[in-house]
């Protein structure tokens, strides 16, 4: 493999990455818009750098020629998720997606490392256009809580520090942070169903509130300005109760004022 051709070799894998953050991200919104819950908090991604690459492919023994078929992780996709059950759902999500085949899962949640690291990696086929063609690649897709990846974060930075030489002390602090780790997912799963109520009850305020100063707004234009005005203040002072249900009512019966006007603007 000639070195100038690493750029080549590695922007189907740029693309890659692009494509499925965007898909994930807006499988998210798609729950969220919908009114219901998603599994999906948050998604990134990255490809490896070519230090990382060739890093991985001294360590494992890997010809430069194989690395595309012997290295599954150039291309990594992580999801996070509020609860150890979302990830379950997550991978359901994916089986069930014709964009994307599952070729290997590796279960280190119910088995975490010896170090103990806790995730649910996928190495998912994914097929990209390129300029030649289309282009079936590896991916890997790591899914975790929010407290399993601080930890791996942690991990991985002292791991990067050490290399195979961590003092033993650290070691045993990693792992008692990992068990702290598993204990707080679990505390977090007893209480899952306040969290989701919390939660739901402030998107929904946060959408009443917006339909309402969009409506607003637009009755600045048709309206007279002082009724307008007299809304505007309404609105103030049934937000500052934090009365939701008084707060839809508002937005209810300001939707029918707001109807009329644009009835009224277009004869």
């Amino acid at each position: 493999m000639e070195i100038q051709l690493w750029r080549e070799i590695l922007d189907p894998y740029v693309l890659a990455v692009d494509e499925l953050v965007l898909k994930f991200n807006h499988i998210m919104l798609e729950h969220r818009n919908a009114g219901v819950y998603s599994p999906i908090e948050l998604v990134n991604g990255r490809v490896k750098t070519i230090s990382s690459i060739l890093e991985k492919a001294q360590r494992k023994k890997i010809e430069l020629d194989e690395i595309e078929t012997k290295i599954e992780d150039i291309a990594g996709i992580r999801i996070i998720c509020q609860f150890v059950e979302d990830i379950d759902k997550v991978v359901e999500i994916i089986e069930k997606r014709n964009d994307m085949t599952i070729l290997q899962e590796k279960d280190y949640i119910t088995k975490s490392k010896p170090s103990g690291y806790r995730s649910y990696h996928l190495i998912i086929g994914y097929v990209v256009q390129s300029i030649n063609g289309p282009k079936e690649i590896k991916a890997e897709i790591q899914i975790r809580t929010l407290g399993m990846n601080f930890w791996a974060t942690i991990e991985h930075s002292l791991q990067y520090k050490y290399k195979e030489n961590m003092p033993k002390h650290i070691r045993e602090r990693l792992s008692k942070a990992a068990e702290a780790v598993v204990i707080l997912d679990e505390e977090m799963a007893s209480v899952r169903s306040e969290i989701m109520d919390a939660q739901n009850s402030f998107r929904r305020k946060a959408d009443i509130v917006a339909d309402i100063l969009n409506n607003i707004q637009n009755l600045y234009k048709l309206a007279n300005k002082r009724e307008v005005v007299k809304i505007q203040d309404e609105f103030f002072r049934i937000y500052q109760s934090d009365d939701v249900d008084q707060l839809e009512r508002f937005s209810k019966q300001l939707d029918i004022i707001a109807e009329g006007y644009r009835a009224q603007s277009l004869k």
